[in-house]
């Protein structure tokens, strides 16, 4: 009698069961094989960037994104609706290593008030990124319906401690887990109002130096889903434009607005013969003016009545646009605070010539719903500046994000400033800003807040249109 065998001789048919196994273990290595190169590819896509995406402006047909890679990449931008079958558009391009191996990418011909999801390919592979990249573009609502609601944030003084160029002690920087409680927010717009970098001693007078503690801040983890999701317009205050208290004199000012500019996507940077980070933004119905308080300032200690804060030309540019503005609200954006009199020194009060300047000019004019946001200082506040029978002057400051708090504040005469609008004060703790854009036609409201390091709230306070009017 013959011994079975498991051995099949030529010309003999398998059995199903083992043909199924055998099927079953190919498909499987298949798939293992496919979802480990897979991953390889995602992997070294992943590494190649840098930071970012980052999204910049947005108007309603346009939108723009920056990007930085670790080396010269190609990348290729794929966007389409949100929610839609419909074929991906593109954008192909690379960055370059003049450049800081950074990109600005500018998205055209796109629907407005919708809402775009996009993926970017560095060298031909996917990024994988734990969170979701969108923009939506701005809604085409005049004479046709009341203006879109819409939310801000905002904050200044991002301190990341880097322990070789940080002084001696205790770390200044407190941790930016505060960014991801922003990104929690989901706002419209992110306002950096300053100090979005601390440029330490040996940064300051070379060019290759600042650039890598811009980068050493933007690749920061807990940072990426903010930019990704949210328009980032900044503005700039001494830190991240030189030294301490830094003025025109800066040896290395047009350096440092070069490397604005290579980080930053706003829409526009200074005016013809007139360099400087100003730019103005309108969304929804409301017109922001970043102001430039550094390339054009004249020395705090310079002993002249008439000098510079923003210079004749910035301020001119300032006032022709507040006159000429049609929006609801026209929020000022300056690094130092601009209406604060116990603050004389890095102020724009301080400068007394243009602070009247610019307040005569908005009486003489009767220009409705002018208010400031600014940041430096350290801790957070609202005052109020009252002007007889105009409306009076709102001021929101937001600092700090990450740096050191200004705690011994209560030690000092400003603990006391009869300016503040009672239960604003925050000088204990890391915290940023919102402002809530709500209401319907001729009702419309600024609900401002601040949160703090953990997320929750610390005040609110309701500005209504009717509140920044004369009439």
């Amino acid at each position: 009698m013959k011994k079975s065998s498991s051995i099949t001789t030529l010309g003999q048919k398998e059995s199903p069961k083992n043909i199924f196994a055998m099927r079953r273990f190919a498909y499987l290595f298949c798939f293992v094989m496919f979802f480990s190169i897979s991953t390889v590819y995602a992997q070294q896509a992943n590494k190649l960037l840098e930071a970012g995406p980052m999204l910049g402006y947005v108007e309603m047909q346009e939108a723009n994104l920056w990007i930085q890679t670790t080396e010269p990449t190609d990348f290729e931008i794929r966007y389409r609706q949100k929610g839609t079958d419909s074929d991906f558009q593109t954008y192909n391009g690379r960055t370059k290593e003049t450049a800081s191996n950074t990109a600005h990418i500018k998205l055209e011909d796109l629907s407005y008030g919708t809402t775009y999801h996009y993926d970017l390919y560095l060298n031909g592979q996917q990024v994988q990124l734990s969170y979701n990249t969108k923009f939506t573009t701005q809604q085409l609502w005049q004479y046709r319906r009341g203006a879109p609601n819409f939310s801000i944030a905002m904050g200044s003084c991002l301190f990341i401690n880097d322990k070789p160029y940080d002084r001696p002690g205790e770390g200044y920087g407190k941790g930016t887990g505060i960014l991801s409680e922003i990104s929690e927010q989901d706002p419209d717009l992110m306002l950096w109002l300053g100090d979005n970098v601390y440029y330490r001693e040996p940064d300051f007078y070379s060019k290759s130096r600042m650039d890598y503690r811009y980068q050493d801040a933007r690749n920061t983890q807990t940072m990426q889903p903010l930019l990704a999701n949210a328009i980032n317009l900044a503005t700039w205050d001494d830190h991240d434009y030189g030294p301490n208290n830094s003025n025109r004199s800066y040896r290395m000012k047009e350096e440092s607005l070069n490397i604005f500019k290579r980080y930053w996507a706003n829409p526009s940077y200074g005016i013809e013969g007139t360099n400087g980070v100003f730019t103005k933004y309108k969304y929804s119905d409301v017109e922001f003016f970043f102001m430039d308080d550094r390339y054009h300032r004249a020395p705090n200690g310079l002993k002249r009545e008439n000098k510079d804060f923003f210079g004749q030309a910035q301020l001119q540019w300032l006032m022709d646009g507040l006159v000429s503005s049609s929006a609801t609200f026209k929020l000022v954006v300056v690094g130092n605070q601009a209406t604060n009199k116990m603050h004389d020194n890095e102020s724009l009060y301080a400068y007394k010539a243009e602070y009247d300047k610019l307040m005569n000019f908005l009486k003489e004019q009767d220009i409705p719903g002018v208010m400031f946001v600014s940041g430096d200082r350290h801790f957070t506040e609202l005052i109020k500046t009252n002007r007889g029978r105009d409306y009076p002057i709102y001021e929101f400051t937001s600092s700090p994000l990450s740096s050191g708090s200004y705690s011994s504040l209560d030690e000092s005469e400003e603990y006391n400033n009869p300016q503040r609008v009672a239960g604003t004060l925050v000088h204990k703790d890391q915290n940023f800003g919102m402002i809530h854009v709500e209401g319907g036609e001729d009702n419309r409201k600024l609900i401002l807040q601040t949160y703090g390091s953990d997320g929750d709230k610390l005040w609110e306070k309701i500005i209504s249109e009717n509140d920044l009017d004369n009439e």
